[in-house]
């Protein structure tokens, strides 16, 4: 019989939840590395990482350290207070990127939020309140807040909640030419994802990044990464700018940032930060010392050299291996991404079904994550064991073969 209590079950989530989301019926109950068990004592390989979050895998035992330690002394202050875990990680932020001060959230959105007022308050006290217009990027994702769900390039995401925020503009992403169309003295910023996520892991072209950074410097406006999903060693750097040799005004981090516990962060230079005034902006659980402390620990790790050489390596031997299975089974035309962030772009008879891969995934025991209607996404553990990394692939082709056993020649020549 089970250890865990079997009277909480999937039928529950329906008669006590909001219904924004459907989940499937497994519910896990512990994680250890990169293995997850569900209720029923099942296992699953774990190419998810919680949505890129769980950056070193399931209770890593610094991390959890680090939480013990920090939960016998003080949890929460008033943000009246400063504490020395919110300290500590801010040195640690400014230490090892381009940043001066650090802004502490509890999610990615409103570290996206944050950065957004930010610019407009930075143009409003140094150019005046014309120059309020943010450029982004469509098909781009930003948080579900009313302000970064308008910022983020997704109709369906806002279907709804109008009206809108005003004052924002879209244009297509790695279209530099676009942006160059619309950019004028009345932009404030230009946020920007150095890897497109959500809709289906598409890295940025680092002569369109450089291009955005130029033409901010040449209009006066703020050049904002979102590096929520890319940041805290995704990419094989701590943050994807770094790579790229271009730096940006403002960024944003979260997912990774504390390995699992919810905490956000925007980090921009002293003279943008001045714009924020006492007052002018706030978080009541923003800068929580228990989740600080475990994310300054998270930063620490991921931050080794050894650890960044490990994810790019790892990148090279994630990849071959999805090349191969495309070729054998035709599912995926291409696979993209860096680090261990990788999405699988499918196949023209499959575009719309990336989720019917998540159900056989659980059905073969490897969590997978998709990302839009036609791309399975994988975020694994920056730290992930070779065997683990090889047992995941194999349940993964096994999803594959069942998806082609399951679907009937079409008769067309490419069945």
């Amino acid at each position: 019989m089970s250890p865990w209590n079997n009277s909480i079950t999937r039928d529950l989530f329906d008669q006590v939840m909001v219904p924004t989301y459907n989940p499937p019926q497994a519910i896990p109950v512990r994680g250890e590395g990169s293995r997850v068990w569900d209720q029923q004592g099942r296992e699953y390989i774990d190419f998810a990482g919680g949505i890129a979050v769980t950056c070193l895998g399931h209770a890593h035992p610094r991390l959890l350290s680090a939480l013990q330690k920090q939960a016998a002394k003080v949890w929460h202050l008033s943000n009246v207070m400063t504490n020395e875990p919110a300290l500590r990680l801010a040195r640690r932020l400014c230490e090892l990127t381009f940043a001066e001060r650090v802004f502490f959230t509890n999610s990615g959105a409103e570290a996206n939020e944050a950065a957004l007022k930010l610019s407009r308050k930075h143009a409003s006290a140094r150019f005046g309140a014309h120059k309020h217009e943010i450029i982004a990027f469509e098909q781009a994702f930003h948080g579900r807040t009313l302000f970064t769900v308008s910022v983020g390039g997704q109709p369906k995401y806002t279907e709804g909640f109008e009206p809108l925020p005003a004052g924002i503009r879209h244009v297509p992403y790695n279209d530099l030419a676009a942006v160059e169309a619309v950019i004028s003295e009345r932009t404030c910023a230009v946020i920007v994802e150095p890897i497109l996520g959500e809709a289906g892991i598409v890295p940025g072209d680092p002569t369109f990044l450089a291009g955005l950074r130029t033409l901010c410097d040449r209009n006066s406006a703020l050049l904002i990464f979102d590096e929520i999903q890319t940041g805290v060693g995704r990419t094989g750097e701590l943050y994807a700018y770094m790579g790229l040799g271009v730096t940006p005004d403002i960024l944003t981090t979260a997912k990774g940032l504390g390995g699992g516990i919810p905490i956000g962060a925007m980090l921009t230079t002293a003279p943008i930060a001045a714009s924020f005034a006492v007052g002018s902006h706030g978080s009541t659980y923003g800068g929580n010392p228990l989740a600080c402390a475990v994310a300054n620990e998270a930063v620490a790790i991921v931050s080794e050299p050894a650890l960044l050489a490990g994810v790019r390596a790892r990148h090279q031997e994630l990849t071959d291996a999805l090349r191969l299975l495309a070729a054998r089974y035709g599912v995926f035309d291409q696979i993209r991404g860096r680090g261990l962030l990788i999405g699988c772009a499918l196949t023209e008879r499959w575009q719309g079904r990336a989720r019917e891969f998540l159900r056989m995934g659980l059905d073969e025991g490897v969590m997978l994550l998709v990302a839009g209607a036609d791309t399975l996404r994988l975020a694994p553990s920056l730290v992930i064991p070779q065997a683990d990394l090889d047992e995941g692939l194999r349940r993964l082709e096994r999803v594959l073969a069942r998806a082609l056993a399951s679907e009937p020649s079409r008769g067309d020549g490419d069945g």
